[in-house]
């Protein structure tokens, strides 16, 4: 399907409901994190259900969906190109390529979360992950996040050693949406080694943003939360 085709599909599946709601939900106010999205008001399962039905949409295509100013049509393309990357249907290196190369578009937290760790997290699992670590001192809260959250992708794989690493680093962040993404991260790996997961909170949770102690430990049994958060361990 031609871009055109795609972009007046799209709008006419606008709900301006939805979309006044959305507008409110991803903090697009002035000053907030979402400054100047613009929402069409479309249902996450519906633009799901069309990345089905246009898996022959070519990349040249995909990129410039990528580019649009409204929120829904960016998370169209990048799912489209999660789908094309997991099954192999394009080249893994160009979709990896144009993804790092059009972050400025990958400009919310959805955007990343659904995106990150199936693209830029499955090309680095046999190759050199320094640009993560590029990515997790970038002044971009967006490059940031995709830095953390591609992480995801190895621990699934039980490798944590990136994600402790980049948790590290991202320990001073001032972006709440950061705390989140790693204190979440690291409640992947206590799901899977809690004792990796408390080494590290042992050594840094009295030094760690409020909001991501909170993340990391959501799991523990009361007691334990307690001893966490009165600094008691």
């Amino acid at each position: 399907m031609s871009y055109q085709k795609i972009v007046k599909h799209l709008h006419e599946l606008a709900d301006p409901t939805i979309a006044e709601h959305s507008q409110r939900f991803f903090k697009t106010a002035k000053g907030e994190y979402g400054y100047g999205d613009k929402f069409l008001g479309i249902r996450v399962p519906i633009i799901r259900k069309l990345v089905k039905q246009n898996e022959d949409v070519s990349l040249e295509v995909v990129e410039r969906l990528l580019k649009s100013k409204h929120h829904e049509i960016r998370l169209f393309a990048l799912l489209l190109l999660v789908s094309y990357f997991s099954k192999s249907s394009r080249s893994r290196d160009e979709i990896y390529d144009l993804y790092l190369s059009h972050t400025q578009y990958i400009n919310n937290w959805d955007l990343v979360d659904s995106s990150a760790h199936y693209i830029v997290g499955l090309y680095l699992k046999d190759k050199d992950r320094g640009v993560l670590y590029e990515l997790c001192k970038s002044t971009s809260l967006w490059e940031r996040r995709i830095a953390i959250m591609s992480t995801f992708y190895f621990i699934k794989h039980n490798q944590f050693e990136d994600t402790l690493r980049i948790s590290q680093i991202l320990l001073a962040d001032e972006e709440d949406l950061i705390h989140k993404a790693v204190g979440w991260m690291l409640r992947e790996i206590g799901n899977r080694d809690i004792a990796k997961e408390m080494s590290f909170l042992n050594e840094y949770y009295k030094v760690m943003p409020r909001t991501m102690l909170r993340y990391a430990i959501e799991k523990f049994e009361e007691t334990e939360r307690q001893k966490y958060l009165k600094g008691n361990v």
